[in-house]
C-alpha cells in the first residue's frame, strides 16, 4: 500500500472543505502514516485524539527535535540571530517568554480595543463605499483591518505595511525556495531587530517598548524581543486577514447563513456565527506538528520517540463525533470547543484578539454593505493553496 503524500489536494469546486482523501482516512483509523517532505509521519484524524495529543508534554512544537515533520526545510535565522519566537520552543522556555506578550491579549485589555478596531473598520467601509468598484476585498478591506489593528499593539509604523506583507507572504509560501522563505525571514528578523534598537531608546506605549524592558533589566535578549515581534507581526496580520475575506466568500455562497448576521445585533449571535466560520474554514490548513519524545500509545498502536506527529485540524473540525453534519456550515451551532487556534500550552495566544476583531467585521460590514455580492464566478477566485495559511489571493467584490 502506497503512503498517502501530505497534504492532499482539496476536491475540484470545494474550496471550503477539507481533502476528500483526509475524510477517508479519519473514517479509516485515527492514526494514519503518511509521507511529508523528507519522511514520514504519523497523521492524527479524529478530533478527540488531537485534543488529547495536543496537551500532552510528551511532545515537543522544537522543529530541531528529531523525527519533527516540517513541511519545507526550514529558514534560517536572519543574521542577527533573529527566530521566530516561542511558537517553536518547550517548555520552560516556550512559558518564559510567552508569559511576557500575555497580557495585551487578555480578553479585558482586548475589549478595551474594540471601539478602536470598530472605528478602524467603519473608516475603510467608508472608503469602500466611496470608492470604485469592483474592488478587491483582501487589499481594501481584510488585510488593512488586522495590519492596522498589530500595527498599533505593536508599535509597528503602518506606513511599512506593504513590506511585512509582502515578506509575510513570502516567508509562510510552501512554493518559494528555503532561500527566498529565508530572505524573507532576515529581512523580517533586522527590521524588527532595528525597530527594537529605536524603542531601546525611544520606548512608546506599545508591546515591542515593555519588551524593551525586559531587554534593559536582563531578562530577554534584544534578537529574541525582535524574534517575538516577528511571530506576532506575521500571525497577528496574515491568519485574521485570511479569515475575514474566506469567510465573507463563505458567506456569500450561503445567503441563509449570511442573513443571520445581516439580521441580528444580538452580540452573542455573532460571536458565535465567528466561532462556527471558524471551525468550518480552519484557515491553518496544513496541520500542527509535534516530534513525539516517548513513547506514546493510542488506539491500539504505538507511536515510538523520534517520530512525528501531523493534527490537521481542519478534519478534526470535521469530525462528526464532535460536530454532527459537520459539513454543514451553521451560524447557529455551538462550535466553541473547535480546535482551529490549536490546543494546550501552544494554543494560540492572540485568538481574544482574532475573535473581536472577526466579531466587529461580520457585524459591520454586511449590515452596511446588505448588496455585497462577488464580482467574478467562484471558479476565477484564486485560493492559496501554496501556503501554509489558506484563504484568498483576492476577492473582486461589487455592491
Amino acid at each position: 500500500m502506497t503512503t498517502p503524500v501530505y497534504p492532499m489536494t482539496r476536491a475540484e469546486g470545494c474550496p471550503f472543505d477539507p481533502p476528500p482523501k483526509l475524510r477517508e482516512l479519519q473514517d479509516e483509523a485515527a492514526l494514519v502514516k503518511v509521507q511529508v517532505f523528507d519522511k514520514t509521519a504519523w497523521l492524527v484524524t479524529r478530533y478527540a485524539d488531537q485534543r488529547k495529543l495536543l496537551a500532552d508534554p510528551r511532545l515537543s512544537a522544537d522543529v530541531s527535535t528529531p523525527g519533527y515533520p516540517s513541511q519545507t526545510a526550514m529558514a534560517p535565522k536572519s543574521d542577527d540571530g533573529v527566530g521566530i519566537g516561542f511558537i517553536l520552543m518547550d517548555d520552560p522556555e516556550h512559558a518564559r517568554l510567552r508569559r511576557m506578550v500575555t497580557a495585551p491579549f487578555m480578553i479585558k485589555r482586548v475589549e478595551a480595543m474594540r471601539p478602536a478596531v470598530q472605528k478602524i473598520v467603519d473608516g475603510l467601509i467608508d472608503d469602500l463605499l466611496a470608492g470604485p468598484k469592483p474592488v478587491d476585498l483582501m487589499e481594501a478591506f481584510a488585510l488593512p483591518v488586522p495590519s492596522l489593528v498589530i500595527c498599533t499593539l505593536l508599535g509597528v509604523p503602518y506606513a511599512d505595511h506593504d513590506f511585512f506583507q509582502q515578506n509575510s507572504k513570502q516567508l509562510i509560501s510552501l512554493t518559494a525556495t528555503p532561500e527566498e522563505r529565508g530572505q524573507a525571514h532576515g529581512n523580517l528578523g533586522a527590521y524588527l531587530y532595528n525597530l527594537v534598537g529605536e524603542k531601546l531608546e525611544n520606548p512608546g506605549d506599545d508591546l515591542l517598548s515593555g519588551l524593551t524592558e525586559r531587554v534593559k533589566a536582563g531578562e530577554l535578549a534584544r534578537q529574541d524581543a525582535a524574534g517575538m515581534g516577528v511571530l506576532l507581526l506575521l500571525a497577528g496580520h496574515e491568519t485574521t486577514a485570511n479569515m475575514i475575506a474566506l469567510g465573507t466568500l463563505a458567506l456569500l455562497e450561503h445567503p441563509p447563513q449570511l442573513a443571520v448576521l445581516q439580521e441580528t445585533d444580538d452580540p452573542k449571535v455573532v460571536a458565535g456565527a465567528v466561532e462556527e466560520l471558524l471551525r468550518y474554514l480552519n484557515i491553518t490548513h496544513n496541520g500542527r506538528r509535534r516530534a513525539v519524545l516517548e513513547d506514546i500509545e493510542l488506539d491500539g498502536q504505538v507511536i515510538k520517540a523520534g517520530e512525528g506527529l501531523i493534527f490537521p485540524n481542519d478534519i478534526g473540525n470535521r469530525d462528526p463525533s464532535a460536530f454532527p453534519d459537520p459539513d454543514t456550515l451553521d451560524l447557529h451551532r455551538d462550535a466553541r470547543h473547535h480546535v482551529a487556534f490549536g490546543f494546550g500550552v501552544h494554543q494560540c495566544l492572540g485568538q481574544p484578539l482574532a475573535r473581536m476583531e472577526l466579531q466587529v467585521v461580520y457585524s459591520t460590514l454586511y449590515r452596511r454593505i446588505p448588496t455585497l455580492r462577488r464580482a467574478a464566478e467562484l471558479d476565477e477566485i484564486p485560493f492559496k493553496h501554496d501556503g501554509s495559511v489558506y484563504g484568498v489571493h483576492s476577492l473582486p467584490v461589487t455592491w
